[in-house]
């Protein structure tokens, strides 16, 4: 499927000379995000994981329902301050300052292996602050899925080791 027949392209949003991907207008296809949903769950079946993980919040959109579709538990990354039990976490930069991210302490023990999911790949800080999270409860990234990723900002650099997948590419 074509998924990026299903993307709207939002000029000038948030800021001008910004061209934002807006996975809603999949979300509101039920047969083409259930083909987007099924095609990272068969990605996902060759990497024999125990876990997902996915940053808030469109990582949950997209890793939940997969989660599901693989009887796997979904653990949560999210901002600081969000999670009700004990948490590790990251520090991580963004373009115009830094912010953190959170997991609980539990959510991965050592040696499970994980798949990460997230909406979009852009720059990769979120995603390599995610990895960090894992590393740190001792888990082993089996790969990381997304449904878009922004090629002209190199966020696959970052990844580099990692099996990556992902279903658009701009």
């Amino acid at each position: 499927m074509d998924y990026k027949e299903h993307i709207t392209i939002v000029e000038d949003w948030p800021k001008e000379g910004i061209r934002f991907k807006d996975i809603t207008t999949l979300m509101d296809n039920g047969p083409a995000f259930k083909s987007a949903v099924d095609d990272i769950v068969e990605y996902a079946k060759k990497l024999d994981i125990d876990v997902i993980v996915g940053p808030e919040a469109r990582g949950f959109i997209v890793g939940c329902p997969v989660s599901y579709a693989l009887a796997k538990g979904f653990a949560p990354v999210r901002k600081e301050g969000k999670l009700p039990r004990e948490t590790i976490k990251v520090d991580y930069g963004l373009e115009y300052g830094s912010d953190v991210l959170t997991i609980h302490k539990d959510a991965i023990k050592p040696g499970q292996r994980v798949l990460i999911i997230d909406d979009l790949l852009a720059t990769g800080g979120t995603i390599e602050a995610t990895i960090d999270l894992v590393n740190q409860l001792g888990g082993e990234v089996a790969g990381c899925a997304f449904l878009i990723e922004l090629t002209y900002l190199n966020g696959r650099d970052k990844l580099e080791g990692y099996d990556v997948l992902t279903l658009m590419q701009y």
